[in-house]
């Protein structure tokens, strides 16, 4: 890590918790100057501090995926005082517990909203700059259920299937301006993601589900990461023995939906 990302420039959304909080300690760690991105400035803040003692630095910068409306001026003035970005990486989301038949449209929307368009908006206004230094790597965040249905995630599922398409495109459209694409595609990691997620009202989940307390620590995954980035891995599985789920939906699809039946969605 010292030597691979030392004096790198890079900005990590999502970073006032869960993965997006480890990966930003290991990059400031490994000497690298980091803008840390989230919609909870006070929590950024603390983040930062902690951050103050380590070879690289850590600059918050807060924002709102569900408002991209001053993105472009935003990266402007980043790219103003960091002079561009090395990498991207878009950790930022939300997810969901509630079934179809009681999700209403409005929040179809939201979740569409953070985990798709506000990940593209961002990643639409680095590119032009990270094209123009001579290239860059962007990450974007999947879910195992980017890759199969599941229930009580619908709109998640949704959301995190449709980044698989762009950044696919993103990588084929621009390898050639020297832009290296990742997906991760995480199981489950002990973060706080089920606390936050929303429920058929908007409202938050509000606890741990059962698996995700039994995931793999953000650290663990972080690392997992930046393994797979100092490989240029196109996707990068994040997680433990869930991630079997993956090619048993690939190459035994129908066991998987007699597994996937059966498993506790909490």
């Amino acid at each position: 890590m010292k030597d691979f990302f030392t004096g790198k420039i890079v900005w990590i959304t999502g970073a006032s918790s869960g993965i997006g909080e480890a990966l930003v300690r290991a990059f400031a760690e490994g000497g690298s100057r980091v803008i840390a991105s989230s919609n909870e400035s006070v929590r950024l803040t603390e983040v930062t501090g902690s951050c103050a003692a380590m070879r690289g630095s850590v600059t918050p910068v807060a924002f709102d995926l569900s408002d991209m409306s001053g993105i472009e001026e935003l990266v402007a003035g980043v790219i103003e005082r960091e002079g561009k970005i090395d990498i991207l990486l878009n950790i930022g989301g939300i997810s969901q517990r509630a079934l179809i038949r009681e999700t209403p449209l409005w929040l179809d929307r939201k979740i569409m909203e953070i985990n798709y368009f506000g990940t593209i908006a961002l990643t639409k206004a680095v590119l032009p700059w990270m094209i123009g230094s001579g290239g860059g790597q962007i990450v974007a965040t999947s879910s195992i259920s980017g890759r199969f249905g599941f229930p009580l995630r619908s709109a998640y599922s949704a959301s995190k299937q449709a980044l698989h398409g762009f950044f696919e495109t993103l990588l084929l459209e621009h390898r050639k301006d020297n832009i290296r694409v990742s997906v991760l595609i995480p199981g489950r990691v002990q973060t706080r993601i089920s606390f936050h997620a929303l429920t058929a009202t908007g409202a938050e989940h509000g606890k741990m589900d059962d698996g995700q307390a039994g995931g793999v620590s953000a650290d663990k995954a972080a690392q997992q990461i930046i393994r797979g980035l100092r490989r240029n891995k196109r996707e990068i599985l994040v997680g433990s023995s869930e991630l079997l789920m993956l090619k048993i939906r690939k190459y035994m699809p129908a066991l998987f939906f007699r597994i996937a039946g059966r498993i506790k969605p909490m």
